[in-house]
């Protein structure tokens, strides 16, 4: 297999170009080369997906049996579309990864892949679904942005060469959003804990490396289709997630749990402050028995906890992104609430 990455060269993408060259792929990535390495063996080349040159460029380089598009996160749909019609002579399938957050009903309803998607042309510019300073609302613009980028991949390769992943929460070595590492490092500090809700609650984070094996068995197949990408429903749980950054660690402390409302009262950022902790009904209510019947292996959340850990004793850092900077509660204020929780 000759697959072009778009991306490479952190996180997911790095992960694709890393476990292709495993299966011994031939492996070409494309990136602006301003931050990460691309794995030894991989064929880089440097360009900006917005600029047209360089995709014509890029284009001369094919032809590939696969695009796997892992760096879109920040590009507008109308971007993807232009490197989509520049790149379908001379690649076979696209495999787009996408999110969650292109349904309408995320994170308050229970999601299956027929679920509704929210509403962007496949022509999109950056500031489609952008919200006024006031609004109140949902706040849907990523998620519009994503869709409409999905619907560009699409419109031009047509569903049945088009593999679309949506994850939830990717978790593993290398992440640089900072859920998982920041646990880790607050288990480590040892001492009172706070566990946000309950410890029973079903979570779903799924092991980038289990993501990048399942977007490389797609490229590989003839048919296309949607995908949601989580672990299994009902696997996992808060309490096991905790339980295992304690183990991995090995600091000794102790989880104090606090019930969903204090930490409500306590005007707890959900989703960043405590990582991975959310009580709208579909945040983890994400089914992807699709994705599992497609091949799709999810390894226990606690082996991704502990090699997680062990990358970072190893040194490991992720990407510089300021996403790092969102996530954790401070000590003075876990410290409010442990008191509360202990009154």
């Amino acid at each position: 297999m000759k697959i072009l990455v778009l991306g490479g060269t952190w996180f997911l993408g790095r992960a694709v170009a890393q476990t292709a060259l495993e299966r011994g792929w031939s492996v070409t990535a494309f990136n602006r080369g301003r931050s990460g390495t691309v794995p030894d063996g991989t064929r880089e080349i440097h360009g900006d997906r917005t600029v047209r040159e360089d995709l014509l460029r890029l284009g001369q380089q094919g032809p590939w049996d696969a695009v796997i598009d892992t760096s879109a996160s920040e590009l507008a749909p109308r971007d993807v579309l232009s490197g989509a019609r520049v790149l379908e002579p001379v690649a076979s399938r696209y495999v787009y990864v996408s999110t969650v957050n292109a349904y309408r009903g995320w994170p308050n309803e229970p999601l299956t892949e027929s679920s509704e998607l929210l509403d962007a042309p496949a022509d999109a510019d950056a500031d489609y679904g952008r919200l006024p300073t006031n609004w109140d609302g949902p706040d849907w613009y990523y998620g519009r942005q994503k869709a409409g980028a999905e619907r560009a991949a699409t419109s031009v390769f047509g569903a049945p060469r088009v593999s679309i992943l949506r994850p939830g929460v990717i978790l593993g070595p290398g992440e640089y959003v900072g859920r998982l590492p920041w646990w880790l490092r607050r288990t480590a500090k040892g001492g009172a804990i706070i566990a946000p809700g309950d410890p029973a609650k079903s979570i779903q984070p799924v092991d980038v490396r289990d993501v990048a094996e399942f977007a490389l068995d797609q490229a590989a197949f003839s048919v296309g289709g949607e995908f949601n990408v989580t672990a299994p429903l009902g696997r996992e749980t808060m309490g096991g997630f905790l339980t295992a950054c304690l183990d991995a660690t090995g600091s000794g402390g102790r989880l104090v749990w606090a019930p969903d409302d204090l930490l409500i009262e306590h005007q707890v950022q959900q989703w960043t402050e405590l990582p991975l902790w959310r009580t709208n009904a579909g945040a983890w209510n994400v089914n992807s028995s699709r994705a599992q019947a497609a091949g799709l292996r999810c390894r226990p959340l606690a082996e991704t906890v502990a090699d997680t850990w062990e990358w970072m004793q190893s040194g490991g850092l992720p990407v510089e992104h300021p996403r790092w900077a969102e996530h954790g509660i401070s000590t003075e204020k876990e410290e409010e609430i442990l008191a509360k929780v202990g009154s």
